[in-house]
C-alpha cells in the first residue's frame, strides 16, 4: 500500500428512495444507536461495498484507477464485514486450538435475504460450503485467486459494474460509453457529488475533529470504511483534498489505526471481529 506511506498528489483526484426490500433485521440493525451517524444521509443509504467504489471513482471520468490492483480485494472484504454486521455471518468461537482470527472460520448465522444482489450470492456459497473456510480463504475464493478449478465456482464477477448499477439506481452515478482508442469502455460518472462529499468528509472528520484515539469508540460502520479504504488503496483519495498539515495529520492517525494489532483489538469488549479478521487477511496477503 502507498497511501499511508507517501503523499503523492494524484491529477486522478434526485435522490432516488433505495429500492431494495430488506428484512426488517437489517431495518433494525441499521437504524440503531451503534450504526447511525449523525452525518449519514437519511435518504440513501449506501452499503460498505458501494462507499469503498464510490471513493475510487474518479468523479468525472467514472472509473478507477488503473493503477489499483488492490480495489477488487477490497470490495470482497467489505462484502464479509456488511454480511457480519446485518448478522448473516459470524466467526466461530475461539477455542484453544484456534484462538488467532485467521484460523477461526466463517459460520452462517441467518440465510434470509438481505435485498443486496452480492450479498445474497455470497450468502449461497457460504451456506452451501463444507467444510466451513476462513475469512482469508474466502476473500481470495470471492476474488477468484484460486489454483483450484473447483473453486472458481465461487468467484464473484463484474463485482464492480453491478456495485456500480446500485449506484445509478440511487441517484449517484449515470452510465456512459467512452472510447479508448481500441476498446470501449462502460464508465460511471459521479452525478450525485453531494453524496461523495459527505462520504469524504465523515472519514477526514472521523480523523481530525472527531478523532477518539480509541477504535472502540469509533461508529463501527466509519472504522470498516477506513479500513476498507485503506485495504483498497482509496485512502489518498480521501485525504487529498486536505490542506498538508491536516493530511498529514490524517494519515497518521489512519496509519496508526490500521497498524493496530487485529488479534489484540477483535478481542476487546463491544469489537467486531469481522472487521479485524479482514484487516488481519490483508495484513497478511
Amino acid at each position: 500500500m502507498t497511501t499511508l506511506t507517501h503523499r503523492t498528489r494524484r491529477t486522478e483526484i434526485s435522490k432516488n428512495s433505495e429500492k431494495k426490500v430488506e428484512s426488517e433485521e437489517d431495518t433494525n440493525q441499521e437504524r440503531s444507536p451503534e450504526n447511525e451517524d449523525s452525518g449519514d444521509s437519511k435518504d440513501i443509504r449506501l452499503t460498505l461495498m458501494e462507499e469503498v467504489l464510490l471513493l475510487g471513482l474518479k468523479d468525472k471520468e467514472g472509473y478507477t484507477s488503473f493503477w489499483n490492483d488492490c480495489i477488487s480485494s477490497g470490495l470482497r472484504g467489505g462484502i464479509l464485514i456488511e454480511l457480519a454486521m446485518r448478522g448473516r455471518i459470524s466467526l466461530e468461537p475461539p477455542t484453544m486450538r484456534k484462538k488467532r482470527l485467521l484460523d477461526r472460520k466463517v459460520l452462517l448465522k441467518s440465510d434470509s435475504p438481505t435485498g443486496d444482489v452480492l450479498l445474497d450470492e455470497t450468502l449461497k456459497h457460504i451456506k452451501a460450503t463444507e467444510p466451513t473456510e476462513t475469512v482469508q480463504t474466502w476473500i481470495e475464493l470471492l476474488t477468484g485467486e484460486t489454483w483450484n478449478p473447483f473453486k472458481l465456482q465461487y468467484q464473484l464477477r463484474n463485482v464492480r459494474e453491478r456495485i456500480a448499477k446500485n449506484l445509478v439506481e440511487k441517484g449517484i452515478l449515470t452510465t456512459e460509453k467512452q472510447n479508448f482508442l481500441l476498446f470501449d469502455m462502460t464508465t460511471h460518472p459521479v452525478t450525485n457529488t453531494t453524496e461523495k462529499q459527505r462520504l469524504v468528509k465523515k472519514l477526514q472528520d472521523s480523523v481530525l475533529e472527531r478523532w477518539v484515539n480509541d477504535p472502540q469508540r469509533m461508529d463501527r460502520r466509519t472504522l470498516a470504511l477506513l479500513v476498507l479504504a485503506h485495504s483498497s488503496d482509496v485512502l489518498e483519495n480521501v485525504f487529498s483534498s486536505l490542506t498538508d498539515d491536516k493530511y498529514d495529520v490524517a494519515m497518521n492517525r489512519a496509519k496508526d489505526l490500521v497498524e493496530l494489532d487485529p488479534e489484540v483489538e477483535g478481542t476487546k469488549h463491544n469489537a467486531t471481529e469481522m472487521i479485524w479478521a479482514v484487516l488481519a487477511a490483508f495484513n497478511k496477503s
